[in-house]
């Protein structure tokens, strides 16, 4: 089996290039993986469950590191066995290109051999298999290694309401009331802090000698209309 391949990963090469070389990392991006452990500056051992068709083993096994160069490129060679599955071996050559201070291209070429009950099952389905989990690797991986993006919206402490950072700005706009331009015009919040509140409605909802404003201005009615009701008798 043969795959080559590229991903343009945003982040330094120097990052790169170290994640690819940290066990951590690796067992987070791998899929299946459950453990990954440097054994030497240039070796690692590793326990993976493999899913292949209708069969399913757990594979251990020895990583060599050779032809380092850092931080472009390495060699990557091992061999694990599946128990009853059969056993798998091969290697790899990793490349990383600086083609900018925050992207990273990294190629591979693989080349690998499986023997035991996974040759059985045909090449078809071990070449769709492998560049699946090629493709979950990497995106895990590049996922760890890029940095987060960020929405520019910053929520306020024990509300279920998004504020954006600028009132100004052009932002996202969410049932919860974020506020700023749409597509047809600027959005309000509807829950507005009360530095947003109109004169009336503050009026309304201040106090007075320890009572609300509208227990007064109900007092107030009352009395006017007694008044009313004794002018008029």
């Amino acid at each position: 089996m043969e795959m080559t391949g590229e991903r343009r990963i945003a982040a330094p090469r120097q990052r790169v290039w170290e994640a690819l070389n940290d066990p951590a990392v690796l067992q987070a991006a791998i899929p299946g993986c459950e453990s990954v452990e440097r054994t030497a500056d240039d070796a690692f051992q590793a326990k993976v469950a493999v899913k292949l068709g209708p069969m399913s083993a757990r594979f251990g096994g020895k990583v060599q590191l050779t032809n380092i160069n850092p931080p472009e490129s390495y060699t990557i060679s091992g061999e694990g066995q599946g128990g009853a599955m059969g056993f798998a071996k091969g290697g790899a050559d990793v490349s990383l290109e600086e083609v900018g201070p925050e992207d990273t291209i990294l190629r591979y070429n693989v080349k690998a051999q499986v023997g035991g009950k996974m040759a059985q099952l045909g090449a078809r389905l071990i070449d769709s298999t492998a560049k699946s989990m090629a493709d979950q690797f990497f995106d895990r991986f590049a996922a760890q290694v890029a940095p987060a993006a960020t929405t520019g919206v910053d929520a306020v402490s024990g509300t279920d309401t998004e504020y954006l950072s600028d009132g100004d700005a052009r932002g996202p706009i969410t049932q919860h009331g974020a506020e700023g331009m749409s597509p047809g015009g600027y959005v309000h919040r509807p829950n507005q802090r009360p530095d947003y509140v109109g004169l009336p409605l503050r009026v309304l909802t201040s106090e007075y000698l320890g009572m609300p404003f509208q227990v007064w201005l109900g007092l107030g009615a009352m009395l006017w209309v007694l008044y009313l009701i004794f002018l008029s008798t």
